[in-house]
């Protein structure tokens, strides 16, 4: 696809104007082209490209879809601040890590001796997040630490430098920005980097340098070298000796701290370009900033929270405006009278068939037996392609990918034409939008210990209970090694060594109550477990007699995923979570089994338990079952029948809810129609649980916060199933 793009004389027209310093003060391109647009430029040039959109949410949608176009490893979001201009706030730990993260890719194009040979990163950032000030370049570039086995430098002299880096001591290394230290080893995780890295002393000189999974605490691989780049982009030295203090140092005192104001154009190579997204809504959008930043700063002032000197914390747009005459950038939007540039005349949008797929196969057949280029983009590719079937004669046959972008498009050239439909042409739905971002952290063994205080409670899973001491250090066969000491009865002490960690676990009692400690060399211990083991074998016996008795019982065996119920799913409108594909899988894998299911799923505020359970109530629905949904109060009815009744609407299946919303003539005949089968999901309170409720074919109950009904409410279902 990117290579008829490429092949456009236009196209060709536009990187050599780029090539040889022009710029393009608008293109007037259609949102379907500007991200096949820009992984075009991506791999003509292989140039640094900062993508400039007015939104963060914007920002973040755009590099999900990117990634369709072009290797997820070049994109990179710039992303703008949490707090307002002005406001004396920390910058948010994602936000600060995905900041420093596109400054160190941006970086390596002025450092001397560095391969720019691989593919060069398109940022993408907010009208905000360019507007920003951040750490000068040279600043920055002075601030790159490179470390190598072999060569001799002091550990407290790396751990003084990591500190005014803006990295952050603690414990045990679990995200990128912090450093630890014990005895001869120091880890540190790099904001720039995947893992964290362990670098080994002998004396003072290097002995090795190795990358490990933090959770795990084994090595990854050896490294021959490390980069160690600033983990803040306000630096403690710079602070110093500016005559700020380090106490508490957030980015607020950035513009305090450097006189000279940067911003990420600053750190752009010669041979790079800026998109506009559309320049005269960024120009508008930039200038709503600025008045906003204004009269929070004028608020501050009044209230004497800010001091009246305080240097602007932002470059106004007219400065963005003089810098951009040093670049090459191009306006994607109608910023021009002249909308209509040559390389916009060759796309146009495609038609659109709202779900009429049999008239979309006579489309696709048509264009392919004409001799044209097609590419089909959609979640339903499996069912488009098997409708595409009788079609396997034409000598052209289109490409189905699977996958999603946001609107599909025609390239016209002089040669041929090259069609690409997307989801939104065929079906009529949006792209799934890109769940929350959530930041690097691990948990680590011996992280569990960390927080251990002398004279607590702990278990050795082979001494027994004792109380923890702390951590010590013991010379062993010429060696000093660090241990977890624990003591025992009689005052015997046991020193667990730090790898070991793992075999300690902190003492919870049943009751709250202090325990006795175990005695070292005696079987105390062995018997005590010895009892458990009994007592958990008989539970276990229990348990396998329970089940054994529960796979006989028999129950409804559900039919395997139908068409609607894969486009019900591909119509979901976000990208499902790893955990949320699990849960529908299981939930399917019992649905489809003759056994009854009993499942509980577990889940935070909007982390998509309802998606789960709408799809295992559509899949109840295809096999003619009728499903029951019971919730706790009549506003958490409402909001579910809505919910239901969007995502359903396109299917025959009959939604509706029993609450006290509805009125009494209401209820009476949404009860006749449940009993002859006319509903096929009823959502309600408690008024589900009256005597007069009954289903003629139930096949499913769904009970939202079950923890809220009691065991005579949910047996009342129960009675229903037997």
């Amino acid at each position: 696809m990117l290579e008829a793009i490429q092949k456009l004389d236009a196209y060709q027209n536009l990187i050599s104007d780029l090539q040889s310093g022009k710029t393009q003060s608008s293109v007037g391109l259609s949102r379907s082209v500007r991200l096949p647009m820009t992984s075009a430029f991506s791999r003509s040039l292989n140039w640094p490209i900062v993508y400039v959109v007015e939104r963060m949410d914007q920002a973040i949608s755009l590099a999900d879809e990117l990634s369709f176009w072009i290797d997820h490893d070049q994109i990179q979001l710039f992303p703008e601040p949490t707090p307002m201009f002005y406001e004396k706030a920390s910058w948010g730990s994602l936000a600060r890590k995905d900041r420093l993260q596109a400054l160190t890719r941006l970086s390596q194009y002025h450092l001397p001796g560095v391969d720019h040979s691989s593919k060069a990163p398109i940022i993408i950032t907010t009208v905000r997040g360019l507007m920003t000030r951040t750490i000068p370049r040279r600043d920055y570039l002075k601030s790159i630490r490179f470390l190598k086995p072999q060569i001799e430098i002091q550990p407290e002299v790396l751990v003084r430098e990591w500190v005014s880096f803006g990295y952050e001591a603690r414990d045990i290394v679990v995200e990128p920005g912090q450093f630890s230290r014990r005895g001869g080893l120091l880890d540190i995780w790099s904001v720039s980097d995947s893992n964290p890295v362990r670098i080994d002393f002998f004396g003072d000189e290097i002995e090795s340098i190795r990358e490990f999974d933090p959770a795990t605490q084994r090595t990854i691989k050896r490294l021959n070298s490390l980069t160690i780049t600033p983990a803040s982009e306000v630096l403690s030295s710079k602070a110093e000796a500016a005559g700020i203090s380090t106490i508490d140092l957030t980015e607020f005192s950035l513009p305090l701290v450097y006189s000279f104001p940067a911003s990420i154009l600053d750190y752009l190579p010669k041979k790079s370009v800026i998109l506009m997204d559309d320049f005269l809504l960024l120009k508008s959008i930039a200038n709503e900033i600025e008045e906003q930043a204004v009269r929070f700063r004028n608020e501050s002032i009044r209230e004497g929270v800010l001091s009246e000197d305080y240097p602007l914390p932002y470059q106004s747009w007219s400065e963005i405006e003089d810098l951009l005459s040093s670049y090459k950038w191009i306006d994607f939007g109608y910023s021009s009278p002249d909308v209509f540039s040559e390389v916009s005349q060759a796309f146009s949008p495609g038609p659109r068939f709202g779900g009429r797929i049999k008239s979309f196969i006579d489309y696709l057949s048509e264009r392919c037996a004409n001799g044209e280029k097609c590419w089909v983009i959609s979640r339903q590719i499996k069912r488009i392609s098997e409708l595409w079937y009788p079609n396997l004669n034409i000598n052209n046959q289109p490409e189905f990918i699977e996958g999603s972008v946001s609107e599909g498009f025609t390239i016209t050239s002089f040669e041929n034409k090259t069609h690409v439909f997307s989801d939104s042409e065929i079906f009529g739905w949006d792209r799934p939008q890109p769940r929350k971002r959530s930041r690097t952290q691990v948990s680590t063994p011996e992280s569990e210990f960390v927080d251990l205080k002398t004279g607590d409670w702990v278990v050795h899973v082979d001494f027994g209970i004792g109380r923890f001491v702390g951590l010590v250090s013991r010379v062993l066969e010429g060696i000093e090694r660090e241990f977890l000491c624990v003591e025992y009865g009689n005052n015997d002490q046991l020193f667990v060594p730090v790898h070991q960690a793992d075999r300690l676990s902190r003492y919870i009692g049943p009751d709250g109550t202090e325990p006795k400690s175990t005695r070292l060399g005696t079987q105390e211990w062995s018997l005590a477990k010895a009892k458990v083991r009994a007592a958990v074998q008989e539970i276990a016996q229990e348990l396998l007699d329970l089940y054994a008795r529960r796979t006989v019982a028999k129950g409804m065996k559900f039919s395997a995923d139908a068409v609607w119920q894969q486009e019900l799913e591909a119509s979901f409108p976000y990208v499902e979570t790893d955990d949320q594909l699990k849960a529908i899988n299981d939930v399917k894998k019992d649905m489809e089994s003759i056994r009854p299911m009993d499942r509980l799923l577990c889940g935070d505020v909007g982390y998509g338990k309802t998606e789960v359970a709408l799809r295992a109530a559509f899949k109840a629905v295809m096999d003619g079952k009728q499903v029951a949904v019971l919730v706790p109060t009549t506003v958490l009815a409402q909001q579910h029948y809505e919910t239901f009744r969007t995502r359903l609407s396109p299917y025959p299946v009959d939604v509706e809810m029993l609450s006290r919303f509805r009125t009494q003539k209401e209820q009476e005949t949404i009860l006749i129609k449940l009993m002859l089968g006319e509903i096929d999901i009823v959502i309600g309170t408690h008024r589900l649980l009256s005597k007069d409720v009954g289903f003629k074919d139930i096949g499913l109950v769904i009970i939202d916060e079950e923890q809220r009904f009691g065991v005579t409410h949910k047996e009342f279902f129960k009675k229903i199933r037997t």
